[in-house]
């Protein structure tokens, strides 16, 4: 599967190729891929609340959207 997204850090066109190799997806390159992660560490991004015990099938459910169809 074919997937094109848009880099979370510069919104640039990126591709993904189909056994999910392509290094650094999805970010365009290395710079952006290390931009987010300043972000991270620097504050920028939060979890919006703690994630508790009854949260798990929600966060399954996201998972399962995130990942390719078989």
């Amino acid at each position: 599967m074919h997937r094109v997204l848009k880099c979370p850090a510069c919104e640039a066109v990126v591709s993904s190729a189909e056994d999910g190799r392509t290094a650094g997806f999805p970010f365009c390159s290395e710079r952006c891929r290390m931009s987010d992660l300043g972000r991270w560490f620097g504050g920028e991004y939060k979890v919006p609340q703690p994630i508790g015990p009854d949260d798990h099938e929600a966060i399954e459910e996201v998972i399962r959207h995130q990942l390719p169809e078989a």
